[in-house]
């Protein structure tokens, strides 16, 4: 049986938010911004849907998908690409593969512990999150 990740996470750490901001090609002014933000996650969990919020001072990121289905994902406010995104468990991981514009981009959910995990990768660089149950 896959984890239940759902809940409200806020921010505790983050990894290389730069490096990978870099990799996807958000401008200096916004990476700058981003940085200092501290977001909250909603994650909604049913079955195989989802809805995850990111939210933040700057901008909110709605995501719904099912498991196992790709959809279009539409990274409005994030770094305005459109990607071709299919979500699937790998044991208790929630992954996210992205095809689009950028090479190896994508996603991993996760939680150790009372933690929620988040590892975002594109063009070779990773990002670690860590989030505390709200």
């Amino acid at each position: 049986m896959p984890a239940d990740l759902s809940g409200t996470w806020n921010l505790l750490s983050s990894d290389n938010f730069e490096g990978y901001m870099l990799a996807l090609g958000i401008d200096f002014a916004t990476r700058k911004i981003a940085k200092l933000l501290k977001p909250q996650k909603v994650i909604e969990q049913n079955g195989d849907s989802f809805s995850i919020n990111t939210c933040s001072s700057l901008r909110n990121y709605l995501l719904k998908f099912k498991v196992g289905e790709e959809f279009v994902e539409d990274n409005k406010g994030l770094d305005n690409r459109k990607c071709m995104s299919t979500v699937t468990w790998e044991n208790d991981k929630l992954t996210c593969v992205q095809k689009g514009e950028k090479k190896n981009r994508g996603w991993s959910h996760w939680i150790e512990g009372d933690q929620l995990h988040l590892e975002m990768f594109c063009e070779g660089q990773v990002c670690k999150q860590t989030f505390q149950r709200a």
